[in-house]
């Protein structure tokens, strides 16, 4: 695999961290296959992240969004204090630990997170502000003197 040395691009831009540290994640190797995931547009501007955790239980689940990142973890309780004292002869299930980072863009929301046949959906939206969005000035026809405002001022 090629690896890129963008050394040259931190030394000369500036507020471009980000940006630089997903593409060091995209060229990272070995990044982690489990648990599998898909990521789906269900609105114009709703998403959803669906992560495979069967045999994992609500209890052992959890989701944290902080800042633009939104972190799911996993970790199973060892074997539930000898409840199970049978002998696993072949482990096809996988039931190791696991952590799933995903960044989000700006203005983008959890919204809901539910588990359902093995399945954790965690839904997404995008709400971008009013004050973000953009607007629409008015031109006003040009008149030749200007307009007062406020009377008591001008006198």
């Amino acid at each position: 695999m090629r690896t890129y040395d963008l050394t040259p691009f931190y030394r000369s831009t500036v507020g471009f961290d980000r940006f630089f540290n997903l593409l060091d994640q995209v060229t990272a190797d070995g990044s982690p296959g489990y648990p599998p995931y898909n990521i789906e547009r269900t609105g114009e501007n709703a998403y959803r992240i669906s992560v495979a955790v069967s045999g994992f239980a609500q209890g052992e689940l959890s989701i944290v969004a902080k800042e633009n990142t939104l972190t799911i973890k996993g970790e199973k309780s060892a074997n539930e204090n000898g409840k199970d004292s049978s002998e696993v002869l072949y482990r096809g299930i996988a039931a190791r630990a696991f952590e799933r980072a995903f960044q989000l863009a700006d203005f983008v929301q959890v919204k809901n997170a539910s588990l359902e046949n093995g399945l954790l959906h965690v839904d997404l939206v995008r709400e971008i502000p009013e004050a973000k969005k953009p607007r629409s000035i008015p031109i006003n026809a040009g008149a030749g003197a200007p307009q007062v405002v406020d009377a008591s001022v001008a006198a």
